[in-house]
């Protein structure tokens, strides 16, 4: 993974950080750790490498990339985003914005990740710090003290604005340029939501199956555009669709609890009735095909109709409504297994946080620069993956007695 590093006392501090972040400890930070690590724990030379040393984490990124993917095998790209919650307001992007680590707006970072993922095991090989509106200079929302405080947090000035979901296209886009080509794309409704982003992946030819919210309109598929009569005077009519768009939501209603079907994508890690012991993850789910819609749909689709795309919902047999919502653009004869089983390969970016922020301390970094930021979250990354690739490469007799 150091390979890059210009220098062997880069080398040599990087190993040492990365094993603070491997240490049993509370806290991951560089003072407890460099307390727990003996004569190693020198606490100025690994704050200079973590904050101020001039490495590319990019390059780290790169190369975790392809060994994780020799050992993973992907079948998935995961985009999501996590909160760094924060009680100053010095460090590098620190605003008032929502982030699901809480349930709140809160005072916090956002970090937007990219992981490899399998039904077998995941990790998160690259990341962008997400620059609220507040920090861009060239934003009419821009707040004179954060952007003040960019100079000495080392916010590149080139660095402005992006939303969440263009970050996201932006790794997908670096990862590819490394060479790891996975055709599939998995995301939540913070990004399945915006039109652009599903649209971005069509033009980079990728499928993928993303979270929705319930007001997310579209078409039947059986919907059809007509022209309206032409009144003689202006313009020519253009195709229009006899109805408006419907809500998701009411588009399953319509089809019926009878049209869910349940299915089985897993089993957890819970004793329970499974073939293992372990608990089903199972559910009912109703499939349809629509035609989503949109002002930007419109604008990039040719021709007269709206291209036809898979809808997901997840109806318990124990709920009044369906509770959680898909769009795929999956071909039209893909399984209804195989839909479900793509749309809750998600959880594996849950479990990645978790495993990275309660053992390897991802949101302990106390450094307040850019640099430092993407420097410790690509570290905790590399922690991480040498735990992933533990248990994949033990026997699972090893494993169990773990």
């Amino acid at each position: 993974m150091f390979e890059p590093f210009a220098r062997a006392d880069q080398r040599r501090w990087g190993e040492v950080y990365l094993r603070g972040l491997l240490l049993d400890g509370r806290r991951k930070s560089v003072e407890p750790m460099a307390a727990r690590l003996g004569e190693d724990g020198n606490r100025q030379a690994l704050a200079h490498f973590i904050t101020t040393s001039p490495w590319d984490a990019a390059h780290v990124r790169a190369r975790l990339a392809w060994r994780m993917q020799r050992m993973i095998k992907p079948t998935a790209l995961i985009v999501d985003d996590t909160g760094f919650l924060k009680d100053g307001d010095a460090s590098a992007c620190v605003a008032r914005q929502y982030t699901g680590t809480a349930g709140k707006v809160t005072n916090c970072q956002a970090g937007v990740s990219l992981h490899l993922a399998s039904d077998a095991a995941s990790a998160a090989v690259d990341w962008r710090l997400f620059l609220p509106e507040s920090w861009d200079p060239a934003s009419p929302k821009a707040d004179p003290a954060k952007v003040a405080r960019r100079t000495k947090c080392g916010i590149p000035e080139e660095v402005g604005h992006v939303e969440k979901w263009q970050l996201a296209l932006d790794m997908i886009d670096e990862t590819r340029a490394w060479g790891i080509e996975v055709p599939l794309v998995v995301a939540d409704g913070g990004y399945g939501d915006a039109a652009a982003f599903r649209l971005g992946l069509e033009e980079r030819a990728l499928d993928y199956v993303v979270g929705i919210s319930t007001t997310t309109t579209a078409q039947p598929e059986e919907a059809r555009p007509h022209i309206p009569p032409y009144g003689g005077r202006g313009p020519r009519p253009q195709p229009v669709y006899p109805k408006p768009a419907q809500a998701v939501k009411k588009l399953v209603m319509e089809a019926g609890k009878r049209a869910a079907k349940p299915v089985q994508w897993r089993e957890g890690s819970r004793p329970g009735s499974g073939r293992s012991g372990l608990k089903r993850m199972y559910s009912r789910f109703v499939a349809l095909r629509i035609r989503p819609a949109g002002r930007e749909i419109r604008r990039n689709t040719e021709g007269p109709e709206l291209p036809v795309r898979w809808l997901l919902a997840e109806w318990p047999a124990t709920e009044p409504e369906p509770v959680q919502f898909w769009l795929s653009n999956l071909p039209a004869d893909t399984p209804l297994p195989t839909l479900v089983r793509t749309a809750k390969l998600r959880w594996r970016i849950e479990h990645d946080y978790r495993e990275m922020k309660q053992v390897l301390g991802l949101a302990h970094f106390e450094g307040r620069t850019w640099r430092g930021w993407h420097h410790h979250v690509t570290l905790v990354s590399v922690a991480h993956a040498f735990c992933t690739l533990q248990r994949i490469t033990r026997s699972p007799k090893e494993t169990a007695s773990a």
